[in-house]
């Protein structure tokens, strides 16, 4: 087992994977012992930080997000600091540079080894991710499969193309990111709450149905053109 595993690391794609998987297992381990801070604190250290606030915010929120932070936390604080709206924008901006990152650091390290080693329903599903377009990274985002930051990190492993992944991945983020942002003004501003707070709810179910119903029809698809090769 041991020789194994030392040939295997002896491969510079293995090792970037190990990376990869070691630094996901890291930031795993920071989000369990880090406290969160009170999002009703967060309005006292934007007013420290003046006109950088904007900056901070989406800077800081990408970083938070690369490094598995939930996405529910950031945008719940860019509301708490900014309010409904502009705090949603902020956050949806913080949400493209952290799915920017996480794709890249996904594609860097771990696309190589996974490319040489996907074979049949993987390999097919790997094929299913390279030709995805927008909706499709939507409807996976939608999905309660996993935060924000693994899924990119996930997606840059994948034959994904990096421009439909930050649309879909930005787009699927802005109802919940109207959402969550109200209720995060709610905490400075009890009276802020609007209806379109409800919004998140349902669409991972949504999502979830059409996902299953494009894989189904891709794999009937595929049956009936293998079907028909091999009655040839």
């Amino acid at each position: 087992m041991i020789p194994a595993v030392r040939r295997l690391l002896r491969q510079p794609s293995a090792v970037r994977f190990t990376l990869l998987v070691l630094l996901v297992a890291a930031c795993g381990v920071l989000l369990l012992v880090v406290p969160r801070p009170d999002p009703s604190e967060l309005p006292g250290l934007a007013d420290r930080l003046g006109g950088f606030t904007p900056v901070a915010a989406v800077l800081g929120g990408a970083l938070l997000l690369v490094a598995l932070v939930p996405r529910t936390f950031i945008t719940l604080a860019s509301g708490a600091i900014f309010g409904p709206f502009e705090g949603a924008g902020y956050a949806l901006t913080a949400a493209l540079v952290a799915a920017a990152i996480g794709f890249t650091v996904g594609r860097l390290l771990g696309r190589e080894f996974v490319a040489a080693r996907v074979r049949g329903r993987l390999a097919r599903l790997d094929g299913w991710f390279a030709r995805q377009n927008v909706l499709g990274v939507i409807t996976v985002r939608l999905l309660p499969i996993a935060g924000f930051g693994l899924v990119s990190y996930g997606y840059g492993t994948t034959g994904a193309r990096l421009l439909p992944f930050l649309a879909g991945s930005v787009i699927a983020a802005v109802p919940s990111a109207i959402g969550y942002a109200a209720i995060g003004a709610a905490v400075t501003s009890p009276g802020d709450v609007q209806w379109f707070a409800v919004a998140p709810a349902g669409l991972g179910l949504i999502a979830g149905a059409v996902l299953v119903r494009r894989l189904w029809r891709a794999e009937r698809r595929r049956r009936t053109a293998s079907g028909g090769t091999g009655g040839r």
